[in-house]
């Protein structure tokens, strides 16, 4: 039987590629998705990769989607905590809400969803736990103190809880993109998007499909000594 890997904000951007290549690789994927109904539909239809929709800063949520998931598709032995909000402003213009928002997504939502999975992995002995952090919770960035600090945090908890999973065949591993090709980066002025390839050494974005090969490998049995670990893909720009 093929394992089945659950991947939060699984059907657009990075999410969607990380979905089609844990695919493509024989795992029986789901791919969780917060808001946008259309495009989850239309990933479902072009991939045949069954969508699931609830919020990964509320628990009890995230509980109910994972049975949900779970009942249809088998015993979830791969998680991939992907899913992800930016609402940036300087530190001094930062409101409760845009810090909390950020927060609960990007940092409690990591907790959310391993949190109900976590016994199931110790009990069947096998676990691949990958969570998508940035390089801006590495170096830090201007008006993202609240992004920055949740992304700093996802990979303290990569840390921490890979010392609990080594001894009962669970690893548990981060990665760092940079500035990848997603809608989200190709939206943004022309200009402003070529003083960010500026700043990469290798001269370009990079690709969600590049980031998605990275998850494929972290997730394989042939991965098990790699645990604790941080995989910066950022072209060159940050080395940590």
């Amino acid at each position: 039987m093929p394992r089945t890997a659950l991947v939060t904000g699984g059907s657009r951007g990075i999410g969607a590629a990380i979905s089609v290549a844990l695919k493509d690789a024989g795992y029986t994927v789901a791919a969780n998705y917060a808001g946008n109904d259309e495009a989850a539909t239309k990933f479902s239809a072009e991939t045949g990769i069954k969508t699931y929709k609830w919020s990964v800063a509320d628990y009890d949520a995230c509980a109910a989607g994972i049975a949900q998931v779970e009942a249809d598709l088998g015993p979830v032995d791969v998680l991939i905590n992907n899913a992800g909000i930016t609402r940036d402003a300087p530190f001094h213009r930062m409101t409760r809400e845009q810090w909390n928002d950020v927060m609960r997504t990007n940092l409690d939502g990591v907790f959310n969803m391993t949190h109900p999975l976590w016994n199931g992995m110790r009990e069947r002995k096998f676990g691949r736990i990958v969570t998508i952090s940035s390089i801006n919770g590495q170096k830090g960035q201007f008006a993202q103190a609240n992004y920055s600090a949740a992304k700093a945090g996802d990979l303290g908890f990569t840390k921490a809880l890979a010392q609990e999973g080594a001894r009962v065949g669970i690893t548990v591993n981060a990665i760092c993109p940079g500035y990848i090709g997603t809608d989200m980066v190709m939206a943004v002025p022309e200009k402003v998007r070529e003083s960010i390839i500026a700043q990469i050494p290798v001269g370009r974005l990079g690709e969600a499909a590049e980031i998605a090969r990275c998850v494929v490998f972290l997730v394989s049995d042939e991965a098990g000594f790699i645990t604790g670990s941080t995989i910066s893909a950022n072209g060159g720009q940050y080395f940590i």
